[in-house]
């Protein structure tokens, strides 16, 4: 009997790895190839591993709630005949408890320590990692978040070997700080040194639960949504600009078309990939918008990859991405909508359904908002949110002078990211969102 090793399966550029959420197969159960042995769940999307082969599982070698590499083996499957030489079980790894000392006694081994107890670095977005990069960052103690600092001067903007020595060259030459040692200045007219006091750290004031609170633990994507809305404001200097579109024309033919469309197409004709379609064209109008930071390096994307705010029927949201938005006419933009909306409420997305955003938009009309300030889904630098298409007098402009009707209008609050684009950007690019919708050919075919 040969053995086979089962491994996480590549999921998309920037999903490194995963969580096993269930296992599906138990050990001394017959397992055929395509079945699916455990679910994972990445910080993307939830998913399925299958079997290559036909055989009997005789081995788990990770756990429910256990965070696997993408190519780690994470079980063995027996089959007949000659396959893959039979796997030693890896030994296990020892823990952080026993890699770090007990007693350090001095700065170089709290620094040795340090080194060997430092999360791996991973590659995640656009910031890919060779193992040569990730190796020397182990090795130096370099931390997730200094790693990705570093600017890039490799293809594509990569982190090069020649990268992370020159950022450990400046990083020796900056003064050292001894860890729980109080500094000491020196003072001229002084015979001893006086010692400085660290500030102290505030501590976060406690939320006290009475005994007629119900406490609810977050979801693993909510907690997952929760970090990725805080790094975001913590990285990006936010900033809005808000206009208003009278979408009066597109309103009255969506309304003539809406009903054919449904009879002849057995789908919905919605606003959303109209909306899509003006978004993509202000984009290539404004290449600018279309881009990601890096360091002090900026990105300018190839494709315009439109990500399109999905609510899940658990109340948490989801971004599928529409690739090459801008190649698409309106019929395919219809088609691409409600095919990724679809499947995002029905929970089968594909990990690459979510991955390669350029630029987001979020319909908050969906919930009634007129408008709202959306945060920006990094790396990206902007997001645009649709108000809710609302009835109201406006004052209409004509040759024969002006007069008051009823028109159709929504709000669009664009936000934006004031390190890499300015206001003027900014606001000419929602601009011309406005100017797309607004001249909206009302004979247009579909």
């Amino acid at each position: 009997m040969a053995k086979f090793e089962l491994k996480l399966p590549k999921m998309g550029e920037s999903v490194a790895e995963a969580t096993i959420t269930s296992w599906l197969k138990d050990v001394g159960e017959t397992i055929e190839a395509d079945e699916a042995v455990l679910e994972i769940a990445t910080d993307k999307v939830d998913s399925e591993v299958p079997s290559e082969v036909d055989g009997v599982l005789v081995e788990k070698l990770f756990k429910v709630d256990d965070v696997v590499k993408v190519g780690q083996t994470i079980a063995i499957i027996e089959i007949d005949g000659k396959g893959n030489k039979e796997v030693d079980t890896p030994k296990s790894e020892p823990t952080e408890e026993q890699k770090v000392p007990a007693a350090v006694a001095d700065v170089s081994q709290i620094v040795t320590a340090a080194k060997n107890t430092v999360e791996p670095v991973v590659s995640s977005g656009d910031r890919f990692y060779s193992p040569l990069v990730k190796n020397i960052a182990k090795k130096e103690g370099i931390t997730q978040s200094e790693l990705d600092m570093i600017p890039g001067s490799g293809k594509d903007g990569r982190v090069t070997k020649d990268d992370i020595k020159n950022y450990l060259k400046s990083r020796e030459l900056e003064p050292a700080v001894t860890p729980n040692v109080e500094p000491v200045i020196e003072h001229k007219e002084l015979s001893t040194p006086t010692p400085v006091k660290p500030i102290e750290k505030q501590k976060a004031t406690p939320i006290i639960a009475s005994g007629d609170d119900e406490i609810i633990e977050m979801t693993r994507m909510g907690k997952l949504i929760s970090k990725h809305m805080v790094d975001s404001v913590q990285t990006s200097a936010h900033v809005q600009s808000f206009i208003e579109a009278d979408v009066t024309n597109i309103w009255n033919w969506r309304n003539k078309h809406k009903n054919e469309f449904k009879k002849r197409e057995g789908e919905n004709l919605t606003f959303t990939p109209i909306f899509m379609e003006a978004v993509a064209k202000a984009l290539r109008d404004f290449p600018m918008m279309n881009i990601s930071v890096q360091g002090d390096n900026i990105i300018k994307k190839k494709h315009i990859n439109l990500g399109m705010a999905a609510a899940l029927p658990d109340g948490n949201l989801i971004v599928p991405v529409i690739k090459d938005a801008d190649q698409l006419n309106l019929f395919g933009m219809v088609k691409k909508v409600n095919d990724l909306a679809s499947r995002a409420r029905e929970n089968k997305l594909n990990p690459d359904d979510i991955q390669g955003g350029t630029y987001t938009v979020t319909n908050v009309g969906t919930f009634g908002s007129i408008m709202g300030t959306p945060i920006i889904n990094q790396p990206q630098v902007g997001i645009l949110a649709l108000g809710a298409i609302r009835k109201v007098p406006a004052v209409i402009e004509t040759p024969q002078g002006d007069f008051i009707g009823i028109r159709y209008k929504m709000f669009m609050s664009h936000s934006y990211d004031h390190r890499v684009v300015n206001g003027a950007l900014g606001g000419q690019f929602v601009k011309a969102v406005k100017d797309y919708l607004e001249a909206w050919d009302t004979n247009r075919e579909l």
